[in-house]
């Protein structure tokens, strides 16, 4: 069974209106799949539908139930603007929905504003800092992805730190555009899980990206991730979430709700 992003995406039937795969334990995260390819498929499903949408500017993302084997994502357009079309799309398995997204497709526009207000971050590049996860260690998905720690502390490690920035890539060097960025997007821990004493469960539960540009791309693949931890209570965490490329413009920004189980 094909397990690299691209091959699981071209090997994906596409038939009455619906992308059909298994996805393959390699993509797991426990008894579910990593929440990113969760989302990217459900993304793939909407731009599969829709393929003459404008660029994506806004993606919500609800995890609602474990998804693993066989699959289906469906898509169906909400409203169709002058300028932005809202398109949603739900990913389900034999036993219900698992995952549902919400996507706000947008033409450009002229605008009086052309600027960035969150200045580039000072960080070393992906080769002057060590591995995140060592190859061999960490969730199955994990093995899928280069990653490197710009800055922060590791899972579990009792650390005091709740903000890191760690620098991502595809293995599957094919794997570029909007739907592979979603996939690797949620590729960091929770930003309270180097908190943790020692590992427990995590589980997301919601997800909205904002696009900032028409067509993401980066050098060599890479891309700098950061995400920091604003409040932790009450089984739950919430933490912002910003992507630069290699170039350090800054090409997404996003919000996660996680359940801890700690």
């Amino acid at each position: 069974m094909p397990s690299s992003f691209n091959a699981l995406l071209a090997g994906a039937a596409a038939d009455d209106g619906a992308l059909r795969l298994t996805i393959p334990d390699s993509w797991m995260q426990g008894r579910t799949t990593y929440g990113g390819m969760s989302a990217a498929l459900c993304l793939e499903a909407a731009v599969r539908a829709f393929p003459d949408a404008p660029p994506l500017r806004s993606a919500n993302i609800v995890f609602i139930g474990p998804a693993g084997g066989a699959v289906e994502g469906r898509a169906r357009l909400l409203r169709a603007g002058k300028s932005v079309s809202f398109v949603e799309a739900e990913l389900s398995t034999e036993d219900g929905l698992a995952t549902k997204g919400v996507f706000a497709f947008g033409v450009a526009r002229e605008s009086v504003f052309d600027r960035t207000f969150t200045p580039p971050p000072e960080m070393p590049g992906p080769d002057e800092c060590e591995p995140f996860i060592p190859r061999g260690l960490g969730p199955n998905f994990a093995a899928h992805f280069d990653t490197r720690l710009a800055k922060g502390a590791r899972p579990a490690t009792n650390s005091d730190q709740f903000d890191h920035f760690i620098w991502v890539r595809h293995e599957d060097k094919e794997a570029t555009g909007a739907v592979a960025l979603v996939a690797l997007a949620d590729m960091p821990p929770p930003a309270v899980m180097p908190m943790f004493p020692y590992f427990k469960p995590i589980s997301s539960m919601t997800w909205h990206m904002n696009f900032l540009t028409d067509a993401p791309a980066s050098r060599d693949g890479w891309w700098l991730l950061q995400s920091r931890a604003e409040h932790a209570r009450n089984g739950y965490s919430s933490q912002d979430m910003l992507i630069w490329n290699s170039d350090l413009e800054l090409v997404v920004a996003g919000r996660q709700s996680v359940a801890i189980f700690l």
